[in-house]
């Protein structure tokens, strides 16, 4: 196996080559020393995370059994909930929160197995957006250069991790949000099949939305998905344990045959042709390194955008300050649209979008019978500017606001597993991905086909 750095570090902590505290202590001078220039953190509890690392240092001393993440400091996106932390969501709404009393799910799960809570990272605003700035916490910066965004939502997670100041961070994706980050910041990225993951209700009407991680490798990202996935019964929509390890599938799982399909626009989207170049290379690359069957098969989906902009609404109103209605002129003004519109869509209308998201649904088994991998660039274009907005140009040509996230979202409509895989870099030296997306449920070959391409295309861990 290739450890990344969260298994590098929980080893060492085991064997006592080094202490949880000089871990903590070391994450704490590397966020300080990359804040000013990266942003990547909203807020950081050093003493709540010394106390912690001495809790594992004490045990470890004693003999006690360590969990698989002992000593390993985490950051937690800013729109999930860390016991004893702040969950402000970007937003002005939420600038005087309180000090969660309780861990999303898979923050409790990653802290049950001895991971340290450090802080919180950046997010934009409600996570609405394909880049990481918001009217609160201003704006992040991608650590590869530092003019460009590291991508939305999870963005702070993707640049802390991709520089190296922490080993993993929390990250959610409803349209893209752990994908695309990493893709921007040259990171491994997966989307879980939805329930995968068990949340509090991120999204329990549009479906759209799950929790997870942002590590350096596949194999890291595959011992935080066994920590994080199974079932759990405050989450009436959680899957139940698949009955294996992930960390074993990623070396064992046959995938030789599996049929496969490239695609660099959907059949629709707007996607620069230098991207569209490097990623099909990647593509080529991974089809003979997995022993794939390239059928050609062509990939041509309607343009779902309408639909996903308003089913990824559907829980927009569950929690909201009682007064919110009187405080829209506090949200970015591009957030700020969307709630107002979205305030007067009636069930008729809703009920529409549905069935236009079935009809999606279709057009997705279709191709599913035809193949059974789909390979496209991740983001259609390479990091823009870190203060966005979204681009309305790529490779020259025009597109609406929503393009740069349009070929994740497929994923997220359809309720399908994708992972992200460093490509390679443009001529800028900034990086891209390739994103594997498989049948629902098959996130083992989506991360068994990761590590084949990570081992067949080695990428440095961190951002140089």
């Amino acid at each position: 196996m290739a450890p990344g750095d969260v298994q590098r570090q929980a080893a060492a902590v085991r064997s006592g080559q080094i202490t949880a505290r000089e871990l903590v202590d070391d994450a704490l001078r590397q966020i300080d020393a990359g804040q000013p220039d990266l942003n990547a953190f909203v807020y950081v509890d050093a003493t709540g995370a010394l106390a912690a690392a001495d809790v594992v240092d004490t045990a470890r001393a004693a003999g006690e059994e360590l969990g698989p993440l002992a000593g390993v400091p985490f950051g937690v996106k800013d729109l999930e909930d860390c016991t004893g932390m702040p969950t402000t969501r970007g937003s002005r709404w939420y600038a005087d929160a309180p000090p969660a009393i309780r861990d999303d799910i898979h923050v409790e799960r990653f802290r049950a197995a001895g991971a340290i809570p450090i802080g919180k990272t950046a997010a934009p605003e409600f996570g609405a957006f394909g880049y990481t700035s918001s009217p609160l916490h201003g704006v992040t910066r991608n650590p590869w250069n530092t003019d460009r965004t590291p991508g939305g939502s999870s963005g702070g997670t993707a640049a802390a991790v991709s520089v190296g100041a922490i080993p993993f961070g929390t990250a959610s994706d409803g349209g893209g949000s752990i994908r695309g980050p990493a893709a921007s910041c040259g990171l491994p990225g997966l989307k879980p099949t939805y329930g995968r993951v068990p949340t509090f209700g991120v999204t329990r009407h549009a479906g759209n939305a799950v929790n997870f991680a942002l590590a350096t490798t596949v194999a890291d990202t595959a011992l935080l998905f066994d920590i994080a996935s199974g079932p759990d019964m405050r989450d009436r929509t959680s899957l139940p344990a698949p009955g294996f390890s992930y960390v074993d599938a990623i070396e064992q799982l046959p995938v030789a045959g599996l049929r496969s399909a490239w695609s660099a626009d959907l059949g629709f989207v707007t996607t620069d042709p230098e991207v569209g170049a490097i990623t099909e290379r990647a593509a080529s690359t991974l089809v003979e390194a997995a022993g794939l069957v390239d059928t050609r098969h062509a990939v041509s989906i309607d343009d779902f955008i309408r639909i996903y902009a308003f089913m990824e609404s559907a829980d927009q109103f569950v929690d909201v300050p009682d007064d919110w209605e009187d405080r829209l002129d506090e949200l970015d003004p591009l957030v700020r649209g969307g709630w107002e519109r979205n305030r007067t869509v009636t069930l008729p209308q809703f009920a529409r979008v549905e069935k236009a998201r079935r009809g999606l649904e279709l057009q997705v088994a279709e191709l599913f019978e035809h193949i059974d991998v789909l390979l496209t660039p991740t983001n259609p274009c390479a990091p823009f500017a870190a203060e966005g907005p979204m681009p309305t140009e790529i490779g020259g040509q025009p597109c609406h606001a929503g393009s740069a996230a349009l070929l994740t979202m497929l994923a997220n409509v359809a309720n399908l597993p994708s992972i992200t895989v460093p490509a390679g870099l443009t001529a800028d030296g900034l990086p891209v991905g390739l994103m594997i997306t498989t049948a629902r449920h098959r996130d083992d070959q989506c991360l068994r086909l990761a590590r084949i391409f990570e081992q067949a295309a080695p990428w440095p861990l961190h951002a140089p």
